[in-house]
């Protein structure tokens, strides 16, 4: 069975990899009871073999695949990156390096948005993956044959994938488009939440700042400890209460215990308490240092036909060079495309500017227009005596 379950195999198998030019990664995890995902299996395949780690086995050191991830002269491969990254992130504190995410290469290579790994195993590698074992428990063990096979499955489709993701991008010259989607994957920063932050997440009935201090503390309370705790934050506090306790800013434990989904008992014990004191931290904060909601300014009426031109515009591009249209640019760059004269967004910026930010200002400023010739649309430059 194609499973590592001790130390010297793994060490003599990442050895192997290191001599490759890619690696194959995935992991399965379970999270669904504790804050941190746990990692139960971490897949590798090189050219010719693969495959799965037990990453739960009694006593196994898993130092290999580590040295493995931040070997500069392997790329890594993954799929939709970012949960596994988060795990080693957790294991390794480094982001693996260098890396390569197929589904953000298959953004730019026209799958369209957010393309699935099935759809590019269909696709690109002509196979099938059975589905079967998606949602079975990781944990368990022993692992079953159909485990390890759905499991190996991910890395090992995984490798023609990319090798025709790469071919077309050595066709395009697109290397550098995703070079740059991937800055933000590989930023340590990315992973490193802080905790003062999670309030932001939190749907708010209030934009009072004084509220909003105290909901801050009181997030911020639940996210360490829910981590100290290991266990999901909803376990630790819902969001509800969290809102509620920040709208109501109970300074006893009898009004703490007011609070619906509260028991009375938590309310009067160690994490009653601890309640109260980030409510007080809160209630204490100067004015001038309570957080506020981002203010976002809508974009005159005026321009609301603007923004749907540009959406036609954005469509054309994105169909002409076939690249996912979000890729491109969001939503909100185009209502502020459209609403302001000279924005600070992604579609102004490199390749993005170079096949649609250009046109977009040249549209806006009345030098292109969009027309239908033999029911096709496409974009025309404006003769300077029509802008006059």
């Amino acid at each position: 069975m194609p499973l590592i379950t001790d130390t010297a195999r793994l060490a003599e198998f990442c050895t192997r990899l290191a001599r490759e030019e890619f690696v194959a990664v995935d992991t399965e995890f379970i999270r669904e009871k504790t804050y941190y995902p746990q990692v139960c299996l971490i897949q590798l395949a090189g050219a010719d073999e693969a495959y799965a780690v037990d990453a739960l086995a009694p006593e196994i050191d898993l130092s290999p695949v580590f040295d493995l991830m931040r070997n500069p002269n392997v790329l890594k491969v993954f799929h939709a990156a970012r949960q596994d990254i988060e795990i080693f992130m957790l294991k390794m504190d480094a982001v693996p390096a260098p890396m390569f995410d197929t589904q953000v290469a298959a953004m730019v290579a026209g799958f369209g948005e957010q393309a699935g790994y099935e759809t590019l195993v269909q696709a690109l590698a002509r196979a099938s993956i059975d589905k079967s074992s998606r949602f079975t428990d990781w944990a368990l063990r022993p692992l079953t044959e159909k485990q390890i096979a759905y499991a190996l499955s991910d890395v090992t489709h995984l490798r023609t994938v990319y090798k025709k993701l790469k071919e077309r991008l050595d066709r395009s010259g697109r290397h550098h488009w995703v070079e740059s989607e991937m800055q933000t994957l590989t930023d340590p920063a990315t992973y490193r939440g802080d905790p003062r932050e999670t309030w932001r997440r939190l749907r708010v009935r209030s934009p009072k700042p004084r509220f909003l201090a105290i909901l801050r503390e009181l997030a911020a309370w639940r996210e360490l400890a829910a981590q100290q705790r290991d266990i999901p934050r909803q376990r630790m506090l819902r969001d509800e209460a969290l809102v509620e306790i920040a709208a109501h800013a109970p300074k006893t434990a009898d009004e703490l215990a007011r609070t619906r989904g509260l028991s009375e008992g938590l309310a009067r014990g160690k994490i009653g308490a601890e309640l109260l004191a980030a409510v007080a931290k809160g209630v204490a904060v100067p004015e001038a240092e309570a957080p506020r909601l981002a203010e976002r300014a809508d974009a005159p009426r005026s321009n609301g036909a603007v923004a749907e031109l540009l959406r036609v515009l954005l469509k054309m591009r994105a169909d002409e060079h076939n690249v996912a249209a979000r890729l491109i640019a969001a939503s909100d760059d185009l209502d502020r495309l459209a609403a302001e004269d000279d924005p600070d967004v992604p579609a102004l910026k490199g390749w993005r500017r170079e096949i649609f930010g250009e046109d977009a200002i040249a549209l806006k400023q009345g030098r292109l227009a969009l027309v239908v010739k033999g029911r096709k649309l496409t974009a025309m430059p404006v003769p300077a005596a029509s802008t006059a």
